[in-house]
C-alpha cells in the first residue's frame, strides 16, 4: 500500500515468497506460522475488499491474491517448497535422472507402480497410500538434514526421489476417484 493515499500498489516483479510469507528461508518451516500469514494476507488484499476501489487497484488486488496463494502453496508442500530452494540457490531444476539411476529406487518405484496397476480394492490401494506416505516423510527428513547441512546436490538428488512419490501419489489419486 502507499503509505500516503493508501492505495494498494503491483506486486514487485519477483518476490521472494519466503519473504513475502514472512518466513526464514530455511526448509524447515511453521506450518501454522504460514498459514497465519497466508490468511492475514488475503484479508488485507483479498479482491472483495476491492470492488469499490479504482479498476486499477481490483487488477493489484487479484495480483497479489494469486501471488500469496502461490507462495502458500508453494511454501506449505516439502517437494515445492525444496524445488524452490534450490532455485534461490541457483540450482539446476531438479529433473527425474537426478535420482542417479539408483537401480535399488527405481526397482522399488516400478514395484509400488506395479502394485498401483494390479490394485483391485480400496484395501490395496490403501495400503500403498501409506506406503507413499511413509516414504516421503523419510525423504522430506532427509532432505531437511541435506540443507541444514548446507548439502544442495545432496538435496535435489532427494528431491528427485519425492518427485517419483509425488507422481506415484497423484496416480494413486487418480486411481482412487471413482471414473
Amino acid at each position: 500500500f502507499c503509505p500516503g493515499c493508501q492505495a494498494l500498489q503491483p506486486p514487485a516483479p519477483r518476490p521472494d515468497l519466503f519473504r513475502l510469507m514472512d518466513c526464514d528461508r530455511s526448509f524447515r518451516i511453521d506450518a501454522q506460522q504460514l498459514q497465519r500469514r497466508f490468511r492475514s494476507l488475503q484479508r488485507a488484499v483479498h479482491p472483495d475488499r476491492f470492488g469499490q476501489r479504482p479498476p486499477k487497484e481490483q487488477f493489484y488486488s487479484e495480483q497479489h491474491s494469486s501471488l500469496i496463494n502461490k507462495a502458500y502453496r508453494t511454501l506449505l508442500n516439502p517437494l515445492s517448497r525444496g524445488l524452490y530452494l534450490l532455485e534461490l540457490s541457483g540450482v539446476e531444476p531438479v529433473q527425474e535422472t537426478d535420482s542417479d539411476a539408483d537401480s535399488a529406487f527405481l526397482m522399488e518405484i516400478m514395484e509400488i507402480n506395479e502394485k498401483l496397476a494390479e490394485a483391485k480394492n480400496e484395501n490395496n490401494l490403501e495400503e500403498i497410500e501409506t506406503l507413499i506416505k511413509v516414504k516421503q516423510e523419510e525423504l522430506t527428513k532427509e532432505v531437511t538434514t541435506a540443507f541444514e547441512r548446507g548439502d544442495l546436490q545432496e538435496a535435489k538428488k532427494l528431491l528427485a526421489k519425492m518427485k517419483y512419490f509425488a507422481n506415484l501419489e497423484d496416480k494413486l489419486k487418480a486411481k482412487k476417484v471413482p471414473s
